[in-house]
């Protein structure tokens, strides 16, 4: 039987992983929420590719899909080992209390999952930064079309305005 100062220091060693999985729940409700939109936005763009818009928006709507797969498939590979980290995390937690309960040795199990733990967020949080950084090479894209129409427009406003001398002239 468990003594109650020996139960209260496995409570007191099991706060810091559940601190850690309430993080790694946070982190993947993140993740989650960047899959549905990257989902949301492939099935828009596979609308507009079915209606069949000219060749040049049929080309920009297939590079910005490929770009979307590539995502899916980074954010889905971060989701994966983040839930395994919070798997090993439950694990690590699960050991302290039966370790203790049953008398066992098990530190080194314990810490080489909460190893494994922390490989497997290093390794999901390192594909959610490779998902942004894809993510903003297709914003990038997106930007440049809309700056070359913004300069359209100026020119377009600056070839409709009188010319800067006319304007001095009426002024006097």
């Amino acid at each position: 039987m468990i003594e109650h100062p020996a139960i209260a220091t496995v409570i007191q060693l099991a706060v810091a992983p559940v601190f850690l999985l309430a993080g790694v729940g946070a982190i993947l409700n993140v993740m989650t929420q960047r899959l549905s939109r990257v989902i949301d936005r492939a099935r828009a763009l596979e609308d507009l590719l079915e209606a069949g818009e000219g060749p040049e928006e049929t080309a920009r709507h297939q590079r910005e899909l490929a770009a979307l797969s590539r995502r899916m498939r980074l954010v889905n590979g971060a989701i994966t080992c983040c839930a395994a980290a919070a798997l090993t995390v439950c694990t690590v937690v699960a050991l302290l209390f039966l370790g203790d309960l049953l008398a066992l040795g098990l530190g080194v199990p314990i810490a080489v999952l909460f190893v494994t733990t922390m490989a497997l967020l290093i390794a999901g949080l390192s594909l959610l930064l490779l998902e942004i950084s894809v993510a903003m090479g297709s914003v990038r894209f997106r930007t440049e079309l809309l700056m070359n129409d913004a300069r359209r427009a100026e020119a377009a406003a600056a070839a409709k305005a009188p010319p800067a001398a006319t304007l001095r002239k009426d002024a006097c």
